[in-house]
């Protein structure tokens, strides 16, 4: 259908002196643009930048009055309300020197509600995505700093295992940084009301979608690894793996990671799965103000090899001189129950 209407607009390019073409993503190698190939391009113009945000520089001279309503509203200076707005909605970069632009439906929408929200975000729901992430058994960790080259991010192919282009096309990734002697982007979320956004959206489709307070609750979870509470956290976990449907999952350490990476992603730690040191890659680290979690999973292994291997590697040293106390922990999934099969603890 798409074709037959771009063919006809070229067949009347005579008659018309200006046409802008927007919409969510792009359509490659599948003949669609065939008869519409006179297109220019600015999706990645450095002239063009500035067409579809709102700058810091245009933020604070037009709408000063708005963002002193808001801040007299939530009870902060206006630099504290101005800070809030640039984690929640600042930094999409549409070219790889361009300045972060906020988000104008996100930003107006506060000012009209005088509160900070996920306005954009919820205005659709990335299903879609979800089930291109699910279908090729993504590693979800990569895609919050994934690399690729300006191919990749210009075209979608239909037969494409690579879900990447379509996710960033349609603003849930965008450019955090640029190699210009290999000619590659690396993306990642723009922003918070982004990235927690498209977090708690993936979590009922990678856990059981039902009861998702009980057993397993995010707010006392979070309680537990703030207080140091390693064994009642580590059952929360296990109730959670116990609760998630068969049809679910399909490599089932990719499985794995991507929950414990989800959940500890929504509790806005640092974290960083497959964690690089000079002896190997920690599985997981997790930090909070108190205590420094090191974490190494096994699959059908035992959590005596885990912890072992955490010892021997030295995973806990790069945090030896941190205040901060350190606990490793070793976890063995079971691939016949589906679950945790046992965990040992070691602290300093």
């Amino acid at each position: 259908m798409l074709k037959g209407f771009y063919g006809a607009l070229k067949s009347m390019d005579g008659c018309i002196r200006f046409v802008m073409l927007t919409g969510v993503t792009k359509l490659g190698k599948v003949s669609v643009f065939s008869d519409l190939n006179n297109l220019h391009d600015i999706s990645m113009s450095r002239q063009y930048y500035d067409i579809c945000g709102i700058t810091q520089e245009e933020l604070e001279s037009e709408f000063d009055t708005e963002i002193n309503a808001l801040a007299a509203a939530l009870g902060l200076t206006w630099k504290e309300c101005l800070n809030v707005m640039r984690r929640r909605y600042d930094g999409y970069h549409f070219e790889e020197s361009s300045p972060g632009m906020f988000n104008p439906f996100s930003v107006l929408n506060t000012f009209a509600e005088l509160k900070f929200g996920s306005y954009w975000f919820e205005t659709g729901t990335p299903t879609y995505l979800v089930q291109l992430l699910q279908k090729y058994d993504y590693n979800l960790e990569e895609m919050s700093r994934v690399e690729c080259d300006s191919d990749t991010l210009n075209s979608i192919d239909s037969e494409s295992s690579n879900p990447i282009p379509i996710i960033y096309q349609s603003g849930y990734l965008t450019i955090c940084d640029y190699d210009p002697q290999f000619r590659t982007y690396t993306l990642g979320f723009p922003n918070e009301e982004v990235g927690e956004g498209f977090t708690k959206f993936l979590m009922p489709f990678y856990t059981c979608p039902k009861d998702r307070i009980q057993p397993f609750n995010i707010a006392n979870f979070v309680r537990d690894v703030e207080s140091g509470e390693t064994e009642r956290f580590l059952t929360r976990l296990r109730s959670l793996f116990s609760d998630t449907p068969y049809e679910l999952i399909q490599n089932l350490e990719n499985h794995y990671r991507n929950v414990v990476w989800l959940l500890f992603k929504l509790m806005d730690f640092y974290t960083q799965a497959e964690y690089h040191t000079s002896q190997g890659r920690i599985d997981l680290v997790v930090c909070t103000p108190k205590y420094c979690y090191v974490t190494e999973f096994k699959l059908d292994g035992t959590a005596e090899e885990a912890i072992a291997q955490i010892q021997d590697r030295n995973y806990a040293l790069p945090f030896a001189i941190d205040d901060r106390q350190v606990v490793r922990i070793g976890i063995n999934f079971d691939r016949a129950t589906r679950n945790i099969d046992k965990t040992l603890v070691a602290s300093d």
